[in-house]
This record gives structure tokens, C-alpha cells and sequence, in this order.
């Protein structure tokens, strides 16, 4: 039946359409153009993700600019404020409104500007994207004029020029960030996590411009300050601490239109990820897998297994050879010849990595050379000499005892033997205090001093723990231990048994309550890098819980003022920095299963420990081997290896 309308509603009537299958009427959808202010609100959800992306969009200006100086300010992880103030060319007035309208752009002239873009900003999105959701002030003055000007941007309304007294250069003011979008606001994490986004941002535009001053400050405290340095080194010293800069190489590949340079890891243990890992197209950070992996194929063999080299790579290639045109924020590239440039990029740090491993010393050869055996010191089993770098999950000291140590692998100081190591007597330490302390993790039994703590397993150090006819006959490598049975010959991987034992009397101490931590008499501070930095402070008392006595010490800085009673206060940095590390790739989860944390946690410091862990004499490893057998597990060490394989009499004889 046809429905009448009257002329109140013929207006809406024009927007109606009949559904043929049920006859009823539905509206239809209406297309309106976005007011402006609304359309640059939606293009900001693309270019500004966080604080952090408006910082870079900013700082690029600047740096397109031709500044020789740029300073960076931002309070409260950014939402409160953000001011970039640069010594650059600056703005002329009648261009200065123009410049937060949508589209508006001093880098391109053409469409075919695109294909040889030289600039970081082109898009003319970043300015008006910025200014639609915040509170915007930007002031400039060009060279030649005598005064700047300055506009205000607020809920897309563009203010009057007016004239305002400042230096050739522009500064740009980024207040209330996304105020009046509270639905993109809560999406933000804390101020300290923003906050390192954003100086993590700076860190890597000031390292690909070591020529340009940088200074950054954080709710006015400054967090790093950097003149204009003469190279590359000097800025990553500067800005990444001389630590990690002391560690890398120089590397410095060309062929026709390519060019590979920067820093890299020497050979050795690496990085437990990827966070030290920069990557550089014409000195614009990138994330490119591709080049990725043929940098980590290029380095296996070289780095240890399952770790990463810390890098600062840069690639120069002709800029009609890249699209930096495939993302919003530019943070991917696409290469046009992405098999020729990954290939040259894996030939030069292949090159690289054998030319270090020479000039070390090192044998990274594919196929492990005969191995020399020392003679052997008077009264001492022999020991085999091994390379000073092997398929081990880190180097080892020679263990010929009474050979001198070579310059290449540092002398390990004593440590504790393997029967002392149990919770219930842990040994004294050069570090450490008078005694130790036990502590005690949150809901758990009450403290319980040194001289009450409970003894271990009644089983753990039996004398028929060990099968009486093992017969112990020397050690190999320091770290294969070697019995003579019945049936043959049986070989115990010293640091695999030594961590089943850890890990077990570790976790059973944390389930107890009754974990002894020792004070360091000297507290070792180390530094970490922003994002790092933040995830620490986050689970500062999931460490404590567990034994590591970590405080914060300014800025990125931390303190480590205790450790569990076994572990060595010489290898305690480099084992917290491997587990946050552990925390920023998602292997270690505080925050949703403790228990599993804890026993991931057990688990890496047990294998550490024993990995950083010398040869003992004959008593030390009969004492090892006993707890090993009194272990719940005694097949495999917490990653799942065998802890000792035995070879039959018969197989022996056929290898005679």
C-alpha cells in the first residue's frame, strides 16, 4: 500500500527508499564533505599516534630547516606540553598561516618531486594534523626581517598574525594533546612509558645528525644535551652512553649508487634483543626487515646464538631507488631493488665481522680447528685448551691451571665451589657484606636470618647421591666432566648440571620464603635506555621479590644493591639488563602470571650463573654431581638439554 506524506516531510521523503523484499522504507545514506577542522582530526589518528610522533614531525622540520641547533621540551610525557624551538631558516610572515593548512608544503612543487624526495616532511599533513588536536602557538622569524611572527591554532580556528620579538628560527608550542579527543587520550600509556617514546625519538634524529646540537629536557630536568660532534662515535657516546659506544666498530662499504656505514657490534655474546638494532635509509630511521635479516644472517657465527649485535647501520642509496611514500608516518620504506641492496648489505658486515674476528684474534671458522692439548702443570689433571670464542653461550677462560691467561679472554676472579653454592651456606664474596640478609617476597612467611635458615633437601648432599661405580677420571674444556662406569664412559656437562641445581634450590627458597640476599658492599649503577628504563621502574618489585635489590637512581639510572646469596656480584648487571630485555620482548610477563615470571626468571638466572662460572677442582665436582642426582630432575638443565649422555663400551670399541 502507498504510503502518503505530507509536505512537513517531503523534504525527508527525498531521502527515503523502498526495500523491494519487505516493502518497507529505509533512509538513505547521505554524502557530506568534512568541515576541514573535522578532516585533519581523522588525518591525525594516521600521523600522530603519540606524543612521540609529534616530537618527530617537528624535529624533521627543524632539521629540513637547515638548524644547526635544536632544542626539544616536553612535561608529562608530552600530554601537557611540547615545545621545539629550532635556529633554522625560519618562516616568512604572509607564508605562516598558510603553513598549518592541509596540503601545504614547501618540498614539493610536482607530483614528480616525488620520485627524488631529499626532505624528511613533505606531505603537508603533519602541521594542521597537530594543530587540530591540541593547543597550538607557532612563532618564526626569516632571515632578513627584523621581527617574527606568531598564530595560534585552537579547535581549528587560525588566530591573526601578530608580531612578536624572538631569534631567526622557528619555535613551535604543542599544549594539551588530544584534550578535546578524550577517546584517543585514554588510549595513551603512562607518562613515564610516553616519555620514553619521545626521547628514544630525539636520541635517534640526533645520532643520524651528528653535526647538529641537540639538547632534550624533561619536565625541565635535562636529559641529554649534545654539542655538535665531529662523527658518528662521538654522538652515540653522547647520546647512548660511552658504554655502548666503546663496544661497536666502524664500518664504511661502498659500490656504485650504494653506501653502507656506521657502528656494529664486534664479535661476541651481543644483545639478548633487538633493542640496540638502528636502522637508517638516507639518514631516516627506518624498520625494514628485510635489511634486518640480512645484518643477522651476516652476523651468525659471529654473535652468539639467539642474540643480536647492537648496530647504528646507515644505507645512502640514490632517492629515486626508495618510496618513503608507504606509510603515514614514514617509519617503512620500500626499495626498488630490495634483493641487490640486502645482498650488498650482507657481503659488507660479513666482510666486516672476518675482519674483526682477525684482528681479535678469534677462530669463527665454520668447522672448529684440532683443538692443542697444554701440557699439563705438576700435580694438576690435564685440562684441554680451547679457542677463545666457541658455539658457548659466552667465552671462557682457559682452564689450564698454572697457564698464563691470554689478552683476549679477561682472568676470572676466584668464585665459590659448587658445595657452597647451596642457599643454606652461602660462601663469603669480595663484593659483599659481613653476611648475608634474607629476603623476603611479598605474601610470603615471615624473614628468617642466616643462622635459622632451613637446610636443603635432606638428599642434597648424601654420600650415595653419586653411584658408587662412577669413577671420576678428569675434566675437558673445563666444562665437560668425565667418569669411567661399568658399561663406558659417561659425560657430565658441568654448567648444565649446575644450573638444574640452581634452579631448583632457587625456586625452592622463593616457595619457602627463606631467600638469603647478600648486600654489596660496592652497588653497581648502570644505565638503560629510555623505554628500557621505564619497564624496569615498572617491575622494580617483581626483582626485589625475587632477590635482585633494584632502586632507581635518577633519570634512566639504576642501582643494584643486592642478589640472591649464590649469584656473582661481578655478572649482576648484565643479567638485569638481559631480563628486561627478556620483559620489553613479552618472554617475561610480571604483570599477568607471577608464577610463571618467577620460574622464567629462576630459570635465567640459574643458567646464567652457571654459564659465568669457572672449573672446580675434583672435591667441588663430586659434590656437584651428588646434588645433581638428588635433584627432582637431574636428566636436563632448565632449558630442556641433557645434563649428561653416556657412551656404551661397544661404541667405544668401534671408534678404536
Amino acid at each position: 500500500m502507498r504510503k502518503e506524506w505530507s509536505c512537513a516531510t517531503s523534504i525527508f521523503h527525498a531521502h527515503l527508499s523502498e526495500d523491494p523484499h519487505t516493502g518497507t522504507y529505509r533512509q538513505a545514506p547521505v554524502i557530506r564533505v568534512l568541515p576541514a577542522h573535522v578532516a585533519n582530526q581523522i588525518a591525525a589518528g594516521e600521523v600522530v599516534e603519540r606524543p612521540a610522533a609529534v616530537v618527530k614531525e617537528l624535529v624533521e622540520n627543524s632539521l629540513d630547516a637547515g638548524a644547526r641547533r635544536v632544542e626539544v621540551a616536553f612535561e608529562d610525557g608530552g600530554r601537557r606540553l611540547i615545545v621545539v624551538e629550532d635556529d633554522g631558516c625560519g618562516i616568512c610572515p604572509e607564508d605562516l598561516p598558510r603553513a598549518v593548512e592541509r596540503h601545504a608544503t614547501s618540498k614539493l612543487k610536482s607530483a614528480r618531486d616525488l620520485d627524488s624526495l631529499g626532505s624528511f616532511g613533505f606531505r603537508g599533513e603533519a602541521l594542521p594534523s597537530i594543530a587540530s588536536v591540541s593547543r597550538f602557538t607557532m612563532r618564526s622569524r626569516a632571515e632578513g626581517w627584523d621581527e617574527g611572527t606568531e598564530i595560534q591554532v585552537n579547535g581549528g580556528r587560525v588566530s591573526a598574525p601578530r608580531a612578536v620579538g624572538m631569534p631567526k628560527g622557528t619555535r613551535v608550542e604543542v599544549a594539551h594533546l588530544f584534550e578535546g579527543v578524550p577517546a584517543r587520550r585514554k588510549f595513551l600509556k603512562s607518562d613515564r612509558t610516553e616519555a620514553a617514546h619521545i626521547i628514544l625519538s630525539c636520541r635517534l634524529l640526533a645520532v643520524a645528525h651528528p653535526g647538529v646540537a641537540f639538547t632534550l629536557r624533561e619536565n625541565g630536568r635535562e636529559a641529554f644535551a649534545s654539542p655538535a660532534c665531529k662523527g658518528l662515535a662521538e654522538r652515540v657516546g653522547e647520546v647512548f652512553g660511552r658504554e655502548l659506544a666503546a663496544g661497536l666498530a666502524r664500518l664504511d662499504a661502498a659500490m656504485p649508487g650504494l653506501r653502507l656505514h656506521g657502528l656494529l657490534s664486534r664479535p661476541g655474546p651481543g644483545r639478548a634483543t633487538r633493542s640496540e638494532l638502528f636502522l637508517y635509509v638516507n639518514s631516516r630511521p627506518v624498520e625494514s626487515r628485510q635489511i634486518a635479516t640480512a645484518l643477522l644472517e651476516a652476523c651468525r657465527g659471529f654473535i652468539h646464538k639467539g642474540r643480536f649485535p647492537a648496530a647504528f647501520l646507515f644505507v645512502e642509496l640514490d632517492p629515486r631507488a626508495v618510496d618513503v611514500n608507504v606509510h603515514p608516518t614514514k617509519r617503512e620504506v620500500r626499495l626498488r631493488d630490495e634483493r641487490g641492496v640486502c645482498a650488498f648489505v650482507g657481503d659488507a658486515v660479513l666482510k666486516h665481522m672476518e675482519e674483526l674476528a682477525r684482528e681479535d684474534g678469534a677462530k669463527f671458522a665454520k668447522v672448529n680447528p684440532p683443538e692443542r692439548i697444554e701440557a699439563p702443570a705438576p700435580a694438576i689433571r690435564p685440562q684441554l685448551a680451547r679457542p677463545a670464542y666457541a658455539d658457548n653461550p659466552r667465552p671462557e677462560p682457559i682452564q689450564q691451571r698454572g697457564s698464563p691467561q691470554p689478552a683476549l679472554v679477561p682472568q676470572a676472579p676466584a668464585r665459590p665451589s659448587a658445595a657452597q653454592i647451596a642457599p643454606s651456606t652461602p660462601p663469603p664474596r669480595p663484593d659483599a657484606g659481613p653476611a648475608p640478609e634474607p629476603l623476603k617476597p611479598p605474601a610470603q612467611a615471615p624473614v628468617t636470618t642466616a643462622k635459622t635458615t632451613a637446610s636443603p633437601r635432606p638428599s642434597a648432599h648424601r654420600a650415595d647421591a653419586l653411584p658408587a661405580r662412577w669413577r671420576y677420571i678428569g675434566t675437558a674444556h673445563g666444562r665437560h666432566v668425565l667418569f669411567e662406569t661399568p658399561d663406558g664412559l659417561l659425560c657430565l656437562h658441568r654448567p648444565a648440571a649446575l644450573a638444574r641445581v640452581l634452579y631448583e634450590d632457587y625456586l625452592q627458597s622463593l616457595e619457602s620464603g627463606q631467600l638469603l640476599a647478600q648486600q654489596l658492599l660496592f652497588p653497581h649503577l648502570f644505565e638503560l635506555p629510555p623505554l628500557l628504563a621505564a619497564l624496569l621502574e615498572k617491575h622494580l618489585d617483581f626483582f626485589r621479590a625475587n632477590g635482585f635489590g633494584i632502586e632507581s637512581f635518577g633519570g634512566d639510572s639504576f642501582r643494584i644493591s643486592s642478589i640472591p646469596a649464590w649469584f656473582e656480584g661481578e655478572h649482576c648487571e648484565e643479567f638485569v639488563k638481559e631480563a628486561v630485555d627478556k620483559i620489553s620482548a613479552g618472554g617475561l610477563r610480571p604483570d599477568r602470571d607471577a608464577a610463571l615470571a618467577r620460574e622464567t626468571l629462576a630459570r635465567m638466572a640459574s643458567l646464567h650463573a652457571a654459564n659465568t662460572s669457572g672449573a672446580d677442582d675434583e672435591a667441588e665436582v663430586l659434590s656437584l654431581a651428588r646434588r645433581l642426582m638428588s635433584c627432582r630432575n637431574p636428566l636436563s638443565d632448565p632449558r630442556g638439554r641433557p645434563t649428561y649422555f653416556e657412551l656404551s663400551r661397544s661404541e667405544l670399541d668401534k671408534r678404536a
